[in-house]
C-alpha cells in the first residue's frame, strides 16, 4: 500500500508549486497543465490507497464515472467544469443565504430591553454577503495545503492522514517546517488565554503532515480548528465553578449560549473558506469582512463583548501578524479607511497570551518572535536553551533559598541560570527567602547569602520572605479544605510513609470538611492535641508518583520564628508554599532541577487546584563534583569536627570557599551557562571547572618569582652587581598585556634557585634567568657561579629559571596548598562519608619572593613563575607576618614544572 503521509507531503508540494507557477511574471501554461495533471495522479492514487476517501476527507467519486467523464474530450471536459463550479457557486450562495438567515432569525439588530440594552451575540454582524471577495475558478490544487482546515467544521469527522505516530495525552505535535498559520496557532492561543497551555507537551515532528493532540484513550484530534474547540471545551470542565469560568466560557461559549456558538462556528467556517486563497486576497476578505461587520455593530470583536474563537479563527486567516515587522506590512498593505480592522488587528496582535502562544509555536524550532523592533536580545550563550514561551520584558524568575546554611557551588548554577534568564529577557529577578522551618533557619544565613549573592555579581531586583505570605497561604488552606481537597491526618509520620508507599489511604481521608476545618484550627492554635494533626492534600493514593499520594501541607512547629517570632505555632511546607507564592508574585517560569521532577506535577495540581496563575516550569540538572559532599548536614559535621576553619575554607565547596580558593566569577558564570541546557545529573571533575577558571586568571594574574626557602641553591654571578648597588630592571607584569603595566626587578651578584631546577648542571652550560638574561655556568664544584652573557642565545639554553635575589629585605611568603576533603570520587548511597574523609588535605611551604608581591592585596591574583597561580589570603605586612598565598588549581594534574608541591596538583 502506498505511504498515506508521502503522498499528502507530494499533493502539497504540488499545490504549492502550482501556485508558484500561476503567480509568476510569465506563467507557463504548458508547466501549470502538466503539474495540474500530476497534481490529480496524486490525488486518485491517494484515494485509491484511503479507502475511497480524498486528501479533503470526501469521498471520491467512482472510477468507472470518472474514466466516462474523461472520454468526453476537451469540450466536455470545460462543460463539466464549468457545472461544478455552477454548482459550487449556488451552494456557496445557498449557504450564505442560511446564514443571513441564522442573524435575521437572532436580530440582525440587536433586539433592546426596556433599558436599550442589546444582547451581545444577537448585534453581532456576520460576516457580509456581499463582501467583495473576488472569486476565481480554480483548480483543486490551488487549494490549502491543510486538509484538516478545510474540512474542521463542527459536524464532519476529522479524517487523519495516514498512520502518524501515537501521541501522549495532551501532547502536541508541530512539524516545524509548516509556516505559522498551518501550526497549532489558535489551539495554543485557547491553550493561554485559558491559562492550561502549561498543561501542553509541545513536541516537533518534521514527519507529521498536519498539526495534531493526543488525547486520552490513545485517540488523535488533527487540525488548528479542531484542537482550538476541544482545549476551549477541556478548559471550561476544568475550571467551572472558579472565577475565570465564565470568561473562559465566552471564548466558546458552545452548550451554554447558543447563539453565540453559532456566531462564533458561522465565522469560523467563514475562516476556513478562505483557504483556498492566497495569502494576498485572504487578507483583502479579512479586511473587508472585519471592516464590515465591526463597523455595522459598533463592537470591538467579532461576537460579543470579549475575545472568542472568532477573533481567532479569522485572525489566524489574515496570517496571524502579532509579530511587529508582521503587523507593520499587514497594516501597511490595507487602504487607509480600514480603521476598524487595523485597530482590531492591532489589539490581537497586542494581546498577551496571542504573543505568547505565538512564541511557542515558532520556538518549536529554537526561533524567537519580536513584538518590538525597538527591544533588542541578546543572541543565547553557548550550551543554554530559551525559556519555552518567554517573551521579552515579561519574564520573571526566582531564586528560593532556605536560610538554613551558606551557598554551595551547586546552589551558584540555580542563582546563575535565573539571573541570566532574567536579564536576557529584560525582566525581573526575586530573590525569596524560603523560611517556611523555624527550626533550622537564622537571620545569620539570610546575610551570607546577600553577601555571596554580590560576590556572584547578582543582584536582584526584589526581596522577599514566604513568611510575608502566611496569613495568604492559610487562607488557600482553608479554601483546599473547604473544596473538599484536602484533609486533617494524625497518622504517625513513619505510619504514614509506609501506608504512603503502600498506597495505603489514610483513615482520616474521607474526613468531612468541617472536621478538617475544626482539626485545622487546633493544629494552627499551638495547643497539644494539635502537635499530632498535619494538613494533607487529597490528590490520588494510587498515582504511581509518589509525591501525589497526598502530600503533607501543613505542620505544627512551637519553635519561634527567626522574622516572626510566636505569633504562628503552624507552618506550610515548600511544597504547599512555593506554587502559591510563585504565582502571587508574578513569576513566569521556575527553574527547578531534574530532582524535583516527579513534584512539578503536585506544584501545578495546587496552582490549578486553587485557581492560580499557572507558572510555567524550565527543569535543568543539578551540578555534583566529585571527591565532594554538598549535603549542609555533612558540611556542618566538618565545620563541627574542626577539620576545617569555617564555612570559608578554601577547601569547602561553598561560594565563599571556592572564592576563597581564587574562583573567578566571570569563570564560573561562563562555566554554569555552558551546562545550562543539560538535564543529565553528571559528577563533574574539578580539573574540568578549575581549567575553565584558569582561562580567566591567566588574562590577569601578574607575573613574579619566588624559590622554596628550604630547598634552593645560591648562584654568584661574577660580573653582577651588588646588594648595595641597588641595580633594577624593568619587566612586563604581563607578557601578553602591556595594559597591566611594568614593575622593577632587582638585580643581585648573588641569587637564590630552585635545588631542582640546577640539578646536573654542568660547568660551560647556558642557562637563562627568567627577566634578567643568558648566563653560563663556570664553576658547579665548591659553589655555584655564572657569568653574565649579555649577547647570549636565549635558544641555545635549556634551562629557563626562576630565581630571586639573595638580599636582606626578601619577602617572606607562606604558600598553601589544598586537596579534596573526601577521598572517594563517589560516595554511594550505602557509603557513610565519615569512613571517606582525608586525613591531608593541608600543606603549607615557606617561599622566599622578590620585592614585588610587597605590592598586593588581599583576593590579588597573581603567577609565581613555574610553579602556578595563586590568590593573596593575606598581604605582606611584616617579616613576622608574611604574604599569605593560596593555589589556585588549574585544571592540569601535574605543575608548571618540576616543582611539586607537597600535595597531589589540582
Amino acid at each position: 500500500m502506498a505511504d498515506l503521509d508521502s503522498l499528502a507531503a507530494a499533493i502539497s508540494a504540488l499545490g504549492e508549486s502550482i501556485r508558484t507557477l500561476k503567480t509568476s511574471e510569465s506563467p507557463d501554461k504548458a508547466a501549470i497543465g502538466a503539474a495540474v495533471a500530476e497534481l490529480v495522479a496524486k490525488k486518485k492514487e491517494y484515494s485509491e490507497a484511503n479507502g475511497g476517501i480524498g486528501i479533503d476527507g470526501k469521498t471520491v467519486e467512482d472510477g468507472n464515472n470518472s474514466k466516462k467523464k474523461e472520454a468526453k474530450g476537451p469540450a466536455k471536459q470545460v462543460q463539466a467544469a464549468d457545472s461544478v463550479n455552477a454548482q459550487k457557486k449556488a451552494a456557496k450562495k445557498a449557504a450564505k443565504k442560511a446564514a443571513a438567515t441564522v442573524v435575521k432569525s437572532g436580530g440582525g439588530e440587536a433586539k433592546k430591553d426596556k433599558d436599550g440594552n442589546g444582547d451581545a451575540a444577537s448585534a453581532t454582524t456576520a460576516p457580509a454577503e456581499t463582501a467583495p471577495v473576488k472569486e476565481e475558478v480554480k483548480s483543486t490544487a490551488s487549494k490549502s495545503s491543510n486538509p484538516v482546515a478545510l474540512s474542521s467544521s463542527k459536524n464532519i469527522p476529522l479524517q487523519t492522514v495516514g498512520a502518524p505516530a501515537s501521541l501522549e495525552p495532551l501532547q502536541v505535535s508541530i512539524n516545524p517546517n509548516l509556516p505559522l498559520t498551518l501550526r497549532p496557532i489558535v489551539a495554543l492561543s485557547v491553550a493561554c488565554l485559558t491559562d492550561t497551555a502549561i498543561d501542553l507537551k509541545i513536541t516537533s515532528d518534521h514527519k507529521r503532515v498536519t498539526t495534531a493532540l493526543g488525547l486520552q484513550g490513545g485517540n488523535i484530534v488533527s487540525g488548528d480548528l479542531a484542537m482550538a474547540r476541544y482545549l476551549a471545551r477541556r478548559a471550561c470542565e476544568t475550571t467551572n465553578g472558579t472565577s475565570s469560568s465564565s470568561a473562559i466560557a465566552s471564548l466558546y461559549p458552545d452548550k451554554e449560549d447558543s447563539i453565540a456558538a453559532a456566531m462564533i462556528d458561522m465565522w469560523i467556517d467563514y475562516a476556513v473558506s478562505l483557504q483556498r486563497l492566497d495569502a494576498e486576497q485572504r487578507l483583502k476578505a479579512v479586511a473587508m469582512t472585519v471592516e464590515h461587520s465591526l463597523q455595522s455593530s459598533q463592537q470591538t470583536y467579532l461576537v460579543g463583548q470579549s475575545l472568542t474563537l472568532a477573533d481567532l479563527a479569522v485572525f489566524s486567516a489574515a496570517g496571524f501578524p502579532t509579530q511587529a515587522s508582521d503587523l507593520l506590512a499587514t497594516k501597511h498593505s490595507l487602504p487607509q479607511q480600514f480603521t476598524a480592522t487595523k485597530r482590531w488587528m492591532t489589539m490581537l496582535a497586542m494581546h498577551p497570551a496571542l504573543q505568547e502562544a505565538t512564541q511557542l509555536c515558532i520556538g518549536i524550532h529554537g526561533d524567537e518572535a519580536v513584538f518590538d523592533v525597538s527591544q533588542t536580545i541578546e543572541p543565547l550563550v553557548a550550551g543554554m536553551s530559551p525559556l519555552e514561551g518567554a517573551i521579552v520584558g515579561r519574564v520573571v524568575t526566582r531564586f528560593p533559598p532556605e536560610p538554613s546554611g551558606y551557598l554551595h557551588i551547586g546552589h551558584s548554577k540555580a542563582v546563575l541560570l535565573n539571573d541570566y534568564y532574567a536579564r536576557r529577557y529584560q525582566g525581573r529577578l526575586l530573590l525569596r527567602f524560603d523560611d517556611t522551618n523555624p527550626s533550622k533557619e537564622k537571620a545569620e544565613f539570610e546575610e551570607s547569602i546577600v553577601v555571596d549573592l554580590a560576590a556572584l555579581g547578582v543582584k536582584p531586583d526584589v526581596v522577599s520572605y514566604t513568611s510575608d505570605y502566611f496569613i495568604a497561604i492559610q487562607g488557600y488552606a482553608r479554601q483546599l479544605i473547604l473544596g473538599g481537597l484536602a484533609y486533617m491526618d494524625d497518622t504517625p509520620q513513619e505510619q504514614m510513609k509506609i501506608e504512603r508507599g503502600d498506597r495505603v489511604e489514610s483513615k482520616h481521608r474521607q474526613q468531612t470538611p468541617g472536621e478538617a476545618m475544626q482539626y485545622f484550627e487546633i493544629m494552627c492554635s499551638g495547643s497539644d492535641e494539635g502537635s499530632k494533626w498535619c494538613l494533607r492534600a487529597k490528590i490520588d493514593m494510587a498515582s504511581d508518583n509518589g509525591t501525589m499520594r497526598d502530600p503533607v501541607l501543613f505542620r505544627q512547629n512551637l519553635t519561634p520564628h527567626h522574622r516572626s517570632g510566636s505569633k504562628y505555632y503552624a507552618y506550610p511546607t515548600y511544597d504547599l508554599a512555593c506554587p502559591i507564592v510563585d504565582s502571587l508574585e508574578g513569576v513566569s517560569h521556575a527553574l527547578r532541577t531534574t530532582e524535583y521532577n516527579d513534584r512539578d506535577e503536585q506544584y501545578q495540581w495546587i496552582q490549578a487546584a486553587l485557581g492560580l496563575r499557572r507558572v510555567r516550569i524550565h527543569a535543568f540538572s543539578r551540578v555534583n563534583f566529585v571527591n565532594t559532599v554538598l549535603s549542609k548536614r555533612k558540611l556542618t559535621w566538618f565545620v563541627e569536627q574542626g577539620l576545617v576553619s569555617g564555612w570559608d575554607d578554601p577547601r569547602f565547596p561553598t561560594v565563599r570557599g571556592v572564592v576563597r580558593r581564587g574562583l573567578d566569577v566571570s569563570a564560573l558564570r561562563a562555566f554554569m551557562l555552558s551546562q545550562g541546557a543539560s538535564r543529565r545529573v553528571v559528577n563533574m571533575d574539578w580539573t574540568v571547572f578549575w581549567s575553565e577558571n584558569k582561562k580567566e586568571i591567566d588574562k590577569v594574574a601578574k607575573r613574579f618569582m619566588a624559590i622554596d626557602k628550604e630547598f634552593n641553591v645560591k648562584l654568584t654571578i661574577t660580573n653582577g652587581p651588588t646588594e648595595s648597588d641597588f641595580a633594577f630592571v624593568e619587566t612586563p607584569c604581563h607578557p601578553k598585556d602591556p595594559s597591566l603595566g611594568s614593575r622593577a626587578v632587582r638585580l643581585s651578584n648573588k641569587i637564590l634557585l630552585e635545588a631542582a631546577d640546577v640539578e646536573g648542571v654542568v660547568v660551560g652550560e647556558a642557562i637563562v634567568l627568567m627577566r634578567w638574561g643568558c648566563f653560563k655556568i663556570t664553576q658547579v664544584d665548591g659553589g655555584l657561579t655564572a657569568e653574565y652573557v649579555p649577547d647570549g642565545d636565549f635558544k641555545l639554553a635549556k634551562r629557563k629559571l626562576s630565581w630571586v635575589p639573595a638580599v636582606h629585605d626578601a619577602v617572606p611568603v607562606s604558600m598553601y596548598e589544598f586537596d579534596n576533603l573526601v577521598s572517594k570520587d563517589r560516595l554511594d548511597e550505602d557509603d557513610k562519608f565519615e569512613d571517606h574523609v582525608n586525613p591531608n588535605t593541608l600543606a603549607i611551604t615557606d617561599l622566599i619572593g622578590d620585592a614585588g608581591l610587597k605590592t598586593l592585596c588581599e583576593h590579588d591574583i597573581i603567577q609565581l613563575e613555574r610553579r602556578g597561580y595563586f590568590r593573596v589570603d593575606r598581604p605582606y605586612m611584616s617579616q613576622d607576618k608574611p604574604l599569605i598565598l593560596f593555589t589556585v588549581p588549574d585544571g592540569k594534574t601535574k605543575s608548571m614544572s618540576g616543582q611539586a608541591g607537597k600535595l597531589a596538583h589540582r
